[in-house]
């Protein structure tokens, strides 16, 4: 396909459709700021995310949505794509260590809030990964329950048990009973 794409320096936004359904992207200079879907739990207001373009036509937003397809499509395991999340230093902290955890892998919001040096933090580092405005690229997908259950995600459950199990291994994906 041939685009001219432009790096734009002010906030903008642009909705693609992904096999996840339609994902609101939101970018700002050379960074992704955001990723988003309808029904988002903590969606910030919509004037924040600039103008709206069409992602083909803007270099962060057409690399976002090529590495998110294929990712989605089984052929990328990570992203590339700058990314610049901005909360309180907390949600930062959290939100570096959802980057750490690997391709394929869970860990509990209670294993992150002793990373953190205290168990009691587990609700705390809940909150803030509900709050991770970049869903899917820092995947917050990967937290689940303390027993292995499938707990709240801001995209909804359905798309968090699609992620997880499109990064299962063969092996443990082979002996599942559903």
């Amino acid at each position: 396909m041939n685009r001219k794409v432009q790096n734009m320096a002010n906030p903008r936004h642009a909705r693609v459709k992904t096999a996840l359904g339609e994902v609101t992207l939101v970018s700002d200079g050379d960074a992704l700021t955001g990723l988003y879907f309808p029904g988002h739990w903590h969606l910030p207001n919509e004037s924040g995310f600039g103008i709206r373009v069409e992602a083909v036509t803007d270099e962060v937003l057409a690399r976002t949505k090529d590495e998110l397809d294929a990712f989605l499509d089984g052929d990328r395991q990570s992203f590339d794509v700058p990314v610049r999340a901005r909360g309180d230093a907390f949600s930062e902290k959290v939100w570096a260590m959802l980057q750490e955890i690997p391709y394929g892998q869970t860990t509990s919001y209670g294993a992150l809030a002793e990373r953190l040096g205290d168990r009691r933090l587990a609700q705390r580092v809940g909150q803030a990964v509900g709050r991770n405005p970049v869903c899917v690229i820092i995947p917050c997908h990967r937290v689940v329950g303390a027993d292995g259950s499938l707990t709240g995600y801001a995209g909804g459950l359905e798309r968090k048990r699609f992620l997880l199990e499109l990064e299962e291994p063969a092996e443990k994906s082979r002996s599942r009973l559903f």
